[in-house]
């Protein structure tokens, strides 16, 4: 897998845009800024975006490519990221530490995808954020991005089940028209997530 991303992301275009992901938009500019984390964050489109909004940014993925696009973007825009290198299933971040935490398009099989999804709350400070969208089962009829093995996409009840523990602000199975890219674009069934830890 690292591999792939790695090449995919070696070309020159950034293969999913430079502009944010549309619902994470939406979402992180209802927020305050502070501290943020970004898991398998890519080309840094929408960490860029964060930064610009005055957010302290955390990102992490496998790609060395991604990296490298990423910090050319936060150049560009005058904007500085933390980006690490790494499996996003063995990231180590103190607990309570991050006031919102963002998963945009990360597919993972189930084992990891739920210790990425309580790690994820771990690390969140009281009352802090999740802003999540990932493809749902029924994607997979569509040729718009996203995995094509349907193990990992993902269901309302997998998300309901892993985030089980925080308040819900927004979820919902929606059918968007995706312009990201040539790899996400057209029609696409998504799940969206906004979910909130407690005290």
């Amino acid at each position: 897998m690292k591999s792939m991303w790695n090449e995919r992301y070696s070309s020159e275009e950034y293969i999913y845009g430079t502009k944010p992901n549309k619902f994470f938009a939406e979402q992180i500019s209802k927020l305050e800024p502070g501290k943020v984390l970004f898991l398998g964050e890519g080309e840094g489109r929408n960490a860029m975006h964060a930064a610009k909004l005055g957010w302290d940014v955390d990102a992490v993925d496998y790609s060395e490519a991604g990296k490298l696009k990423a910090l050319k973007l936060a150049e560009q825009e005058n904007v500085n990221l933390n980006y690490m290198v790494g499996d996003v299933t063995k990231f180590d971040f103190e607990e309570n530490n991050f006031d919102a935490a963002v998963i945009i398009y990360l597919h993972l099989n189930e084992k990891d995808r739920n210790k990425v999804h309580k790690n994820v709350i771990d690390i969140l400070k009281p009352n802090g954020k999740i802003i999540l969208e990932v493809f749902e089962k029924s994607q997979i009829k569509n040729d718009t991005g996203g995995p094509k093995n349907i193990d990992l996409l993902y269901s309302l009840e997998d998300i309901f089940e892993d985030f089980q523990d925080l308040d819900i602000i927004k979820f919902s199975n929606e059918t968007i028209h995706l312009n990201e890219g040539d790899l996400h674009n057209g029609t696409a069934s998504v799940i969206q997530y906004v979910g909130e830890k407690k005290h």
